[in-house]
């Protein structure tokens, strides 16, 4: 199944119909959105979920009826992110308007606590976790270490990871994967490689890009902290979220001094964002449900996120082979292990004007976007990765080969301009 494999042609047609403008703009008309990394299409029941209980204006934290309702799609949400998404038995849940946010808390709260000299992290990180663990290591003055990608796969290679910490590193901030290539990090080995060098480091992921495509499992890998963002998971926007590990939970952080170390959380959580998360979650092990007859929840979310992987990979493959035929266009990082590659990729056109390229994919209907040197965003890694900028294509499994065709289409006429 390297090069995947695609939903039942009925199953899929049910997916299909559970999104929200999945081929056209309400306003703008008909077009296909393959820009899913940077807020991906919407599930139509997690934006219901979310409206149904915006109307309601009673307060969870409160003891009357209507609290005690909201109080368990709470429950439920933290659940669902924690439990079933992250797969952590343990733990707590930290929430902030935006994901960045709480790696920006999460590492702070580790490198003003904890005693030692240095951190280690990646140059292909997002900036949200490179420029948190670099500021916070000037405040506190910390060595800053930084490992190498390899320029020709885009891996962060685990021994190059390893061979920055020793017996005084604090922290290790690792991506799960690329929003530019769509790399799958070896996080097991990473982790395993450095927690052999040092038993205590604390190691955090992002894993904002990775959640939508494929399984995180905190335990497992033994990750201190990982985050993601909902709206790039087909929920809403509004909220970030990360799982905190017991041990981190220890360390002094913002809480109200009368709750227990477990609590990161400020005022009164919001419960139509996590019904929206709950909604997400329903959906995935909805497909799940189509392959294996168990009754555990994480059992069937892990089955839905392998077919939902598997028909990505089989659409991506299917995009990767068409790309390679057209006259003018390079796929940047291009690999045959699609096995380790979320569905993200990074292609240039000719040498074009990447902004303009975008800009005609825009006329034509088809929604992309570019990553190039000149943003704040992307600089740092599209250097690390030897090129100057990239157009990012990124499609979400309810898309067709069909849609793929147009999209082909479209790239060899703008490659002829």
């Amino acid at each position: 199944m390297e090069k995947g494999e695609f939903l039942p042609l009925d199953l899929w047609k049910q997916v299909r119909n559970k999104f929200a403008f999945v081929d056209a703009d309400p306003q703008l008309g008909k077009r296909l959105f393959f820009d899913n990394s940077g807020g991906s299409l919407r599930l139509l029941a997690a934006i219901d979920a979310k409206m149904e209980l915006d109307l309601i204006p009673d307060c969870p934290e409160r003891y009357h009826e209507r609290a005690d309702l909201l109080n368990a799609v709470i429950q439920k949400g933290t659940n669902d992110i924690l439990r079933v998404i992250l797969g952590a038995k343990d733990g707590a849940l930290m929430t902030e308007m935006t994901a960045s946010q709480t790696i920006f808390q999460g590492i702070s709260t580790i490198l003003e606590n904890v005693e030692g000299t240095n951190a280690v992290t990646s140059n292909v990180e997002h900036p949200s976790a490179y420029d948190a663990l670099k500021f916070y290591c000037q405040k506190n003055n910390r060595e800053f270490r930084v490992a190498e990608a390899n320029p020709l796969t885009g891996f962060v290679e685990p021994e190059k990871v390893a061979a920055l910490v020793d017996e005084n590193t604090i922290v290790v901030s690792i991506m799960a994967s690329s929003n530019i290539s769509g790399n799958i990090m070896d996080l097991e080995n990473i982790v395993k490689l450095v927690r052999a060098k040092n038993p205590d480091v604390y190691i955090i992921s992002d894993a904002v890009q990775h959640v939508p495509h494929g399984l995180m499992d905190v335990d497992k890998l033994k990750l201190d902290f990982v985050n993601f963002a909902p709206y790039k998971f087909m929920a809403s926007r509004g909220i970030g979220v990360a799982y905190v590990s017991d041990r981190m939970c220890k360390l002094p952080h913002h809480k109200l001094l009368g709750k227990g170390d477990e609590v990161w959380e400020l005022g009164t959580p919001t419960p139509s964002l996590f019904a929206s998360i709950s909604a997400v979650v329903d959906y995935v092990c909805w497909i799940g449900e189509h392959f294996v007859n168990v009754s555990d929840r994480r059992e069937l979310f892990s089955e839905g996120m392998k077919r939902i992987a598997l028909q990505e990979r089989a659409l991506m493959n299917y995009t990767v082979e068409g790309l390679r035929k057209i006259e003018g266009v390079t796929l940047f990082l291009d690999n045959n292990d699609l096995e380790r590659k979320d569905f993200i990729i990074a292609i240039d056109i000719n040498g074009k004007d990447l902004t303009e390229c975008v800009k005609e994919y825009q006329r034509r209907g088809v929604t992309v976007y570019e990553r190039v040197n000149t943003s704040i965003y992307s600089k740092r890694i599209v250097e690390a990765l030897n090129f100057e900028g990239a157009i990012r294509v990124s499609p979400l499994h309810c898309h067709t080969c069909e849609e793929i065709d147009e999209f082909l289409r479209i790239t060899a006429e703008i490659a002829a301009l």
